[in-house]
């Protein structure tokens, strides 16, 4: 009876005290960490910091605020997860003991409705089968074709003359979709054989592209749910983002499924042995009648059109934050144009591209400050221990986080904030008795924006070429500005990947 007593007259002041933790502002992330308590863990600070974008910066605050740049977040009903910008832990978990951190059953149940089995996704066995077969379609040969006639042909044909057209008219253009539209026709060119052609003039109606925009952002959504199991229930019952995703997947799938049947068509009616594109290899693999190649060519439409798209659309951002960098970039284009007219020479547009060395850092720099994956994540298979000495239990995740590490003071120095293509270059003497740069490359696990060990990014090299060709022929002609007023940031939204939030509204100036 007392205690009940007690109880009562107690359970004011504890909902007040909860109100007041739940309701209080964060303090200053840089200088100080979230508290954790008995059974609930870190359950206030996580609660505090809700919304996709918020819980992300939080996140990235406790590596820099960490004196060894990890953090163990505690959530109620779940094992500890751990959160990191430790080079040496990167590397730790992404090659030295790369055979004991996967993907993981939490990472791939998440993603399984719209990843399902795509290489992404998936450990072992299939992994590595899946990477062979595709790492055909990154050699010499494919890259050379990919720039020469494809990326070419979607630049000259249809990109330039949108700009053109916008410059002419004045117009507003949202440069995040047309990016995105632009990659999007050249991923399913080059490893479908398949012209979607969203990059037309009229800018046609992209329902496949929201829907894929919807399944990423509510894919995403699971990771950030406080108790997981919220989500199945959603999920079992066919309501609230379950229901939305769902009906985002099965459009995915549908266009997915329509393209897989065009090119068994192809195949068909043609020669099996004439077909050399990316899905072509994976049908004539054994996957023919099995689900997973539709599997593999969404993992290829998010690789090939957010990622390089976003890393694009942040570039022309920033580029237009520093008119120095843009002035050094459109004197190298000058440059190797001038050259190829003075020696009559006939070097082909992949040449060119390759000889880009400023442009190249200056994509690095853009991506170390806004990387187009924001986050990575792992599962331990077994117990173990990181360099900087936290312990890892079977079945924790490990989130390394490539965003936080850009612009962590610790690695990049006390100039972190400036964005300076000059920090992965080098002068170096010419046999003429000049001077030229010459790129030096930063530690893969100190700037992990694409993975490093043996899950790098396979599409890296196809990426930059792309990247650098699209600058070369934007920037030669015409100035983007933004729309904005002065002072203005946009949000790094971080979902799968990173875009900006809300687009990227610009108007288009010819050079003149």
């Amino acid at each position: 009876m007392i205690f009940r007593l007690l109880l009562f007259l107690l359970l004011p002041l504890f909902v007040s005290l909860f109100i007041k933790i739940i309701y209080s502002k964060p303090k200053n992330n840089n200088t100080s960490l979230p508290k954790s308590y008995p059974l609930i863990g870190h359950l206030f600070a996580i609660y505090r910091h809700k919304g996709n974008e918020a819980i992300f910066r939080w996140m990235c605050s406790l590596v820099h605020s960490s004196p060894s740049s990890t953090f163990v977040i505690h959530r109620p009903f779940e094992k500890p997860r751990i959160i990191t910008g430790h080079p040496a832990n990167v590397e730790h978990i992404l090659k030295t003991k790369f055979s004991i951190y996967e993907k993981g059953p939490i990472f791939k149940t998440n993603l399984k409705d719209f990843l399902g089995d795509g290489i992404l996704n998936v450990d072992g066995e299939e992994w590595k089968l899946q990477r062979r077969i595709a790492s055909h379609e990154f050699n010499t040969k494919s890259l050379r074709k990919f720039i020469e006639t494809v990326v070419d042909s979607e630049l000259s044909e249809r990109l330039i003359p949108i700009l053109k057209d916008a410059a002419k008219t004045q117009r507003v253009l949202d440069l995040q979709d047309i990016l995105q539209r632009f990659t999007f026709d050249n991923i399913c060119k080059i490893a479908f054989g398949y012209d979607p052609e969203y990059l037309l003039p009229s800018l046609p109606e992209a329902k496949f592209a929201d829907a894929f925009d919807d399944a990423v952002m509510l894919s995403t959504l699971r990771f950030r749910i406080i108790l997981p199991f919220i989500w199945k229930i959603q999920k079992f019952f066919d309501i609230g983002s379950e229901k939305k995703l769902k009906e985002a997947v099965s459009k995915v799938h549908e266009f997915s499924n329509s393209v897989v049947r065009r090119k068994k068509q192809d195949m068909s009616e043609s020669s099996i042995s004439e077909s050399e594109d990316l899905l072509s290899r994976f049908l004539k693999s054994g996957y023919w009648e099995d689900k997973t190649v539709v599997d593999i060519i969404i993992t290829f439409m998010l690789a090939g059109r957010d990622t390089t798209s976003a890393a694009l659309t942040w570039f022309f951002w920033i580029l237009h934050k520093n008119k120095v960098v843009e002035d050094e970039i459109v004197k190298e284009i000058q440059n190797i144009g001038k050259t190829r007219k003075q020696t009559d020479d006939s070097s082909n547009v992949f040449d060119e591209v390759k000889e880009m060395v400023y442009t190249h850092a200056a994509f690095c720099e853009s991506m170390r400050l806004y990387p187009p994956v924001p986050m990575g994540t792992k599962q331990a298979a077994s117990d173990d221990t990181l360099p900087d000495g936290t312990l890892v239990k079977k079945g924790m995740r490990i989130m390394f986080v490539p965003h936080a590490m850009g612009r962590s003071e610790r690695i990049w120095g006390p100039d972190w904030e400036e964005y300076r293509p000059e920090r992965w270059l080098k002068e170096v003497e010419t046999d003429a008795g000049g001077t030229k740069w010459e790129f030096v490359p930063r530690d893969l696990y100190s700037y992990p924006v694409f993975q490093a060990g043996p899950r790098i990014c396979i599409g890296k090299d196809m990426s930059f070429l792309q990247m650098k060709r699209v600058a070369a022929g934007v920037l030669a002609k015409f100035k983007v500005v933004p729309v904005a007023e002065e002072g203005f940031e946009p949000v790094y939204e971080p979902t799968l990947t990173a875009k900006m939030k809300g687009g990227f509204p610009v108007r288009i100036k010819e050079r003149t």
